[in-house]
């Protein structure tokens, strides 16, 4: 199985960036401890863009992401950060040798 990168651009409430990424940053060390297909889980802050988060993610195949997107640390994710998210896109990526 080819493993999976996801470049994810989040788009925060205004003003609500940190808030975000304390619920965010919380998911991210779940996902590295309990999800043995999550690889990599990294976190962006660009530098331009106050209310703006990237993330770096690669999974062990798509089924690791699947199992990501619809395991329990992302569903404490959505509760916990209620209404702070306006925006998720993501681009779906091989990796290249």
């Amino acid at each position: 199985m080819a493993k999976l990168a996801i470049v994810a651009t989040i788009k925060t409430a205004a003003g609500k960036r940190a808030e975000y990424l304390k619920h965010l940053n919380a998911h991210a060390q779940r996902c590295r401890a309990t999800e043995s297909g999550t690889l990599v889980f990294e976190i962006l802050l660009p530098q331009a863009e106050a209310d703006t988060v990237m993330l770096y993610e690669v999974y062990a195949s798509s089924e690791a992401f699947d199992a990501h997107m619809t395991g329990a640390s992302i569903q404490q994710m959505k509760r916990d950060a209620a209404g702070l998210q306006v925006s998720l896109s993501g681009v779906r990526c091989d990796l290249g040798d």
